[in-house]
């Protein structure tokens, strides 16, 4: 037990005196943003690409574009995020001559992922619908695509909520690989704090505690929210 004590006065010295705790909050903010703003571009891109791939393809035009959506799923789904960072960053970017900060990078390569995965979600809520429901829009005079946005696609988000709840987690533990490009994320955070100590015990503790954490939150707001929105349903 004194080594370990020794070992958390080490820890505390380094996060306390060291500045150790801004480089955590960096981490731990860069960690929100990539996962947040990734998982509502994934959402945006996946229900266009879920509302693609329902339709009927009796059209030439919409044969194309399910065709694109089909190898866009494919290619993101087949291969590990951080091979698709490393591939943005130091290739496609150098490429292109485009010069952006590794946050940035992160954001868009996780949301591209995420909407990849979150199109399939989406496509399985949207076909989870009952057909009576587009075919009472279209009745009384809504158009394919008002009926969809307006009827089909709020009835599937919630049916996937909690699905789409743990593509968030899984988000969460996936920005642990954009320190490949340089981004501070928590587990660079703690993994610097582990290198100036020479002690990665605690650190990766406490960074494995503060991941669980974070996990128990979004699962329990998940929860809070499956139950207002059974509310919501009794009372209609």
């Amino acid at each position: 037990m004194g080594n370990f004590d020794k070992k958390i006065q080490t820890f505390i010295e380094y996060f306390i005196n060291h500045d150790g705790y801004k480089t955590v909050l960096l981490g731990l903010k860069n960690t929100a943003y990539i996962a947040v703003i990734g998982l509502l571009i994934g959402i945006v891109i996946g229900t266009i690409i879920a509302t693609v791939r329902v339709l009927p393809k009796t059209n030439p035009v919409v044969k194309f574009f399910n065709g694109i959506c089909s190898f866009y799923v494919s290619l993101f789904r087949g291969t590990p995020i951080v091979v698709q960072l490393l591939v943005f960053y130091y290739v496609m970017m150098p490429l292109l001559d485009v010069r952006m900060n590794s946050v940035a990078v992160a954001v868009i390569v996780f949301g591209m992922n995420s909407g990849a995965y979150i199109s399939e979600i989406m496509r399985a809520g949207i076909l989870s619908v009952d057909v009576g429901q587009m075919e009472g829009g279209r009745a009384v005079g809504l158009s394919y695509g008002t009926t969809m946005m307006k009827i089909i696609i709020p009835q599937a988000v919630k049916n996937i909520l909690p699905t789409l709840g743990n593509e968030f987690i899984a988000l969460i533990k996936e920005t642990s690989v954009v320190s490949f490009v340089g981004a501070t994320d928590l587990y660079v955070a703690f993994n610097r704090i582990g290198s100036n100590s020479y002690e990665f015990m605690v650190p990766y503790l406490v960074m494995a505690l503060i991941y669980i954490v974070i996990v128990f939150v979004i699962s329990m707001a998940i929860k809070v929210m499956e139950r207002g929105l059974r509310k919501s349903d009794k009372s209609l």
